[in-house]
């Protein structure tokens, strides 16, 4: 009995003796109490717990992606939307992640629902469909300047669906159709303003100099030619006349008169 009872002894001092040592990954943090107050964080590689005396409690450091569920809102247009998102964070401080807050990862996540309805609240659909990028940063710096206290980094938050009724959607279309149709007659009143100037430009110009709307005739009765009318009916000017006489030599109709 005495050797049984020996041998329990050693096993349980073994089984203690090896409680005591513990490895943590790189990416791995122990924040170490002892008789219940923090004493400090240790870690990566192996570290020495003594039993009953140290207890410990393992934090992971690497990014973690969160869901953030999907949120039902109100926009300030007074249109109901449904969003949802992905949220990036990591832990820097150890200590404050277990000391500051009860469960880091279920605060961050009731954090970053909230947060998303009462920041997104504030805007109009336009913006939530058009300046996502804007509203992640936003979100972002609201939700990392509240989770420092805890040693949390968020690095980013991302908009990932914006979920709206049926019959928003057909009033959206719409209003698109609309912006269109106006853009569209925007550019061709600019296009009908641009041509006017020209044209009178170059109604000034032809009457500024002398044999301009002569040349201009004779180049409208070639196109005209080459058409396949009959007949062709054209008034001819009388200064083209004294124009062409002059060129040929001829006196003016008013000085035969004399």
């Amino acid at each position: 009995m005495t050797q049984i009872f020996i041998g329990i002894v050693i096993a349980a001092f073994l089984a203690v003796l090896a409680s005591a040592f513990r490895v943590l990954r790189e990416y791995e943090r122990a924040v170490v109490f002892l008789l219940g107050r923090f004493q400090r964080v240790k870690g990566p590689g192996l570290i020495i717990i003594i039993p009953i005396l140290q207890s410990m409690v393992r934090v992971d450091l690497r990014t973690i992606v969160m869901d953030v569920p999907s949120q039902d809102l109100i926009t300030r247009d007074n249109v109901s939307v449904k969003v949802n998102a992905v949220l990036y964070f990591k832990v820097l401080d150890p200590d404050h992640a277990v000391l500051n807050v009860e469960n880091y990862i279920e605060a961050v996540g009731q954090l970053a629902q909230t947060t998303l309805r009462s920041v997104l609240g504030q805007h109009e659909l336009d913006e939530l469909l058009a300046e996502r990028e804007r509203l992640n940063n936003n979100i972002q710096t609201i939700l990392d300047q509240q989770t420092d206290q805890w040693g949390i980094k968020v690095a980013s938050v991302e908009i990932k669906h914006v979920d709206i009724d049926e019959s928003m959607i057909r009033a959206i279309a719409k209003q698109a159709e609309a912006e269109r149709e106006r853009r569209a007659k925007v550019i061709h009143a600019d296009g009908e303003y641009e041509a006017a100037g020209r044209l009178t430009d170059a109604a000034a110009r032809l009457s500024s100099e002398a044999g301009s709307m002569q040349l201009r005739y004779l180049q409208t009765l070639t196109e005209i030619a080459g058409e396949k009318s009959s007949t062709i009916v054209f008034p001819l000017p009388v200064n083209l006349m004294e124009s062409m006489n002059r060129l040929l030599g001829e006196p003016a109709a008013d000085d035969d008169s004399t």
